[in-house]
């Protein structure tokens, strides 16, 4: 016997819901929490600390060369790699209102969390390149200002404070990704103002390189779990907190009439609000309209779940493998 057929009639309603008639007359619906993605305040973020970081790369870099600092060099190559950075987080934004098309069913969002992997790398390459050269620094040992290098450090840290600040309201992977560079470039400021008082202190000209691997580690941890964080997304990988079991836990025993719940996927458009599909089998003569009204309501109120798709299959309806109650699950022949 063949699976049952699914027809894709759609019946839009003025509420929250899709539903598609089945042919066996079953409901098989898509729910659409409410949401704000608030794109609008995420791209007005990033524009301030985009002017203020701009605005500080140049002075950064002439400083770092004419004070022959590596820590102030690095400092600058990371700002610029953060105005870069935040550019791309601008478009992605941008690109990501554009509608849903036939092509792209679920519209562009994906952009945001490709824009955090490629940061993540490039802070990852950024920081092999400042661990490169402070370790040619610590055989070479070259002379280095130390009252240049304090006043630049201290100017470009102020200016990182203030781009760190402008980004605090950040959410989506892209916002946290573009904050994590500006992160990485105060950590910078910070170790080339310390850098500086040691060296203008005591003359040993070694600080400099040696706090410049420090931060270089602390800026490989952000960056290493940004980059893993959004591959996960991007490999659709199930959010912390919101896999098969925690749905399931969630949904029974408090939907009417659902007796079990199977082919459950689980996955995120931006890192920041989940999207279920999932079957759910009910008792027979259970209310359908009811149970799914029931079934997105727990999800978004108890998940924070964006998108949910439910196939609803009366007792003994689905004849692919997994199906039933939890403990009577059909299993595929071996």
């Amino acid at each position: 016997m063949t699976a049952p057929r699914h027809s894709h009639e759609h019946v839009h309603d003025t509420g929250a819901h899709h539903s598609h008639a089945r042919a066996d007359g079953h409901p098989h619906d898509h729910g659409h929490a409410h949401h704000s993605h608030g794109s609008e305040g995420g791209e007005r973020r990033l524009g301030i600390a985009l002017a203020i970081l701009g605005s500080f790369t140049l002075v950064e870099a002439l400083g770092g060369y004419f004070a022959n600092s590596i820590a102030l060099l690095a400092e600058a190559a990371h700002m610029l790699a953060d105005s870069a950075s935040l550019v791309l987080a601008i478009l992605a934004i941008r690109v990501g209102r554009r509608p849903a098309s036939a092509r792209r069913t679920y519209g562009h969002r994906r952009y945001q969390p490709l824009a955090a992997f490629m940061n993540g790398q490039l802070l990852l390459l950024l920081t092999a390149w400042v661990v490169y050269e402070a370790l040619m620094r610590l055989v070479t040992r070259p002379e280095v200002h130390g009252g240049l290098m304090l006043g630049i450090a201290l100017i470009g840290g102020a200016a990182n404070l203030a781009a760190f600040l402008a980004l605090s309201g950040a959410r989506s992977l892209n916002e946290r990704g573009a904050r994590a560079h500006v992160l990485s470039d105060l950590l910078g400021s910070a170790a080339a103002s310390l850098a500086a008082l040691v060296i203008l202190a005591s003359g040993w000209r070694l600080a400099d390189p040696l706090l410049s691997l420090v931060v270089s580690a602390l800026i490989f941890r952000s960056a290493w779990g940004l980059t893993r964080e959004s591959a996960h997304v991007l490999l659709e990988g199930a959010p912390a907190g919101c896999d098969e079991q925690t749905i399931e836990s969630e949904l029974l025993g408090h939907v009417p009439g659902l007796i079990g719940v199977h082919h459950v996927h689980v996955w995120s458009m931006t890192g920041e609000r989940p999207t279920v599909t999932l079957h759910a089998n009910l008792a027979t003569g259970s209310r359908h309209g009811e149970a799914l009204a029931a079934i997105h309501a727990r999800l978004e109120q108890r998940l924070g779940v964006e998108h949910t798709t439910v196939q609803i299959e009366e007792e003994g309806d689905c004849e692919t493998p997994r199906c039933g109650p939890p403990g009577h699950r059909h299993r595929p022949p071996r």
